[in-house]
């Protein structure tokens, strides 16, 4: 987690990779609650500037469905904060709640006339493999 923190430019330091830990212990999106319950102390304004930088620097990327609360997950190593590159699909159980960065092969090209697309967002819902 250090080498993440110095690839993207951020000072290392025992909170952010106490946040980063929280991460690694799902295999999903999580939301600042799931993040919250896995600190110890912390500053909820530390805790939120540190979310704030680790999107701005393509650590992490938000998830947002409608009427739901948002979640975030890890960005692959090549994601900056002006670009994030995913080539996946966001997957809701209908069943557990989860949201999964769900890899596909292809990502359809969206070309739409009078505008330049810079962000394709895909979402899909579901039953995932442990419910079904």
């Amino acid at each position: 987690m250090e080498k993440l923190l110095r690839s993207k430019k951020l000072r290392v330091t025992d909170f952010r990779l106490a946040v980063l830990a929280a991460f690694e212990k799902y295999d999903h999106a999580i939301s600042v609650d799931q993040i919250e319950s896995e600190l110890n102390d912390f500053d909820r304004i530390t805790l939120y500037r540190t979310l704030k930088s680790f999107i701005d620097k393509g650590v992490v990327h938000e998830i947002t469905y409608p009427q739901e609360e948002k979640t975030l997950a890890l960005c692959a190593h090549d994601c900056t904060g002006e670009h994030h590159s995913h080539q996946h699909i966001h997957f809701k159980c209908n069943i557990c709640g989860e949201i999964t960065c769900a890899e596909t092969t292809s990502i359809p090209e969206i070309a739409l006339k009078g505008f330049n697309v810079e962000n394709v967002e895909i979402q899909a819902s579901g039953i995932c493999a442990n419910c079904s």
